[in-house]
């Protein structure tokens, strides 16, 4: 479930909660939703608060109206009211494999010419840097760090492949007696690279938009930029913290099909960002 899909939920509640009777207030136009900063939950949305004053009556009150249209959503687990009337939503394990799919089953980017000159001037078009900085190749140059993620998604790939190990979503991914069935992207340590996965489509059609409406990225290309450094990053975390590939004597297995799944669908998701910028996306580097 992506920001925009689960946003789309939030408002179905407070029409549901206004139909029924039990809230009088004008439905809004768009519920926020967010990463909480405190707690396990997956978003959170602060709509009960909003709607609390056009009610009359206390934000958790109208929070608890809520809870229970939201969590009978379908890829919603369960809903929390937090604090004054912060509604904590934690999605259903198969989210995640939601969020991942489109990606796992996208065809290639095709690549733009290999022109390290444009590919430079036209990433500091949108996100700004000192080309002859950019056109080094090591850190803490942004534009290496999120083309070295995508070569090394496509390095785990083939590493997985050579080990007979095939990228698989969660529920998909239970081998024998030595796997567990829930193994998920989150129980894989992959939980915040899901989580910008998701956001990724809001950007990418609002850069559509842009170029659509104005010939140019503008701010758009400004914020798929700054995300795809932000996807770099967390997907490069992650692999230290949590390899996708078996490391000494340990064996292959359900984890390691579900970090690979990951990497397939983060290694799309920038190869398709570099691309909507103009910005060539190597596999070997």
């Amino acid at each position: 479930m992506t920001p925009a899909q689960l946003s789309d939920a939030v408002l179905r509640s407070v029409r549901h909660a206004v139909r029924s009777g039990e809230l009088r207030v004008a439905v809004p136009g768009r519920a926020g939703v967010r990463r909480p900063p405190h707690g396990d939950a997956d978003w959170s949305t602060g709509i009960a608060l909003a709607l609390a004053g056009p009610a009359g009556r206390p934000g958790r009150e109208v929070a608890e109206t809520l809870r229970a249209h939201l969590a009978a959503t379908p890829g919603v687990a369960r809903v929390e009211v937090a604090g004054p009337g912060f509604l904590d939503i934690h999605l259903a394990e198969d989210a995640d494999a939601a969020v991942l799919a489109p990606w796992l089953d996208a065809p290639p980017v095709a690549p733009w010419p290999e022109d390290p000159a444009r590919d430079v001037a036209r990433w500091a078009a949108v996100a700004g840097g000192n080309p002859a900085e950019l056109l080094v190749q090591r850190e803490p140059n942004p534009l290496f760090t999120v083309r070295w993620a995508h070569a090394r998604c496509r390095a785990l790939l083939r590493g997985g492949a050579a080990m007979g190990l095939t990228p698989a979503p969660a529920g998909d991914a239970a081998e024998g007696p030595g796997d567990t069935d829930a193994v998920t992207p989150a129980g894989a340590g992959r939980s915040e690279v899901v989580r910008l996965i998701a956001e990724y489509p809001r950007l990418r059609d609002a850069l559509t938009a842009a170029l659509d409406a104005e010939g140019t990225p503008g701010e758009a290309g400004g914020a798929v930029a700054r995300f795809l450094v932000s996807l770099a990053d967390a997907l490069l975390t992650a692999e230290t913290t949590a390899p996708a590939l078996p490391v000494g004597e340990e064996k292959p297995g359900a984890v390691h099909r579900v970090r690979l799944a990951v990497a397939l669908a983060t290694g799309t998701v920038l190869a398709d960002g570099l691309h909507r910028l103009g910005v060539n996306a190597p596999d070997h580097l």
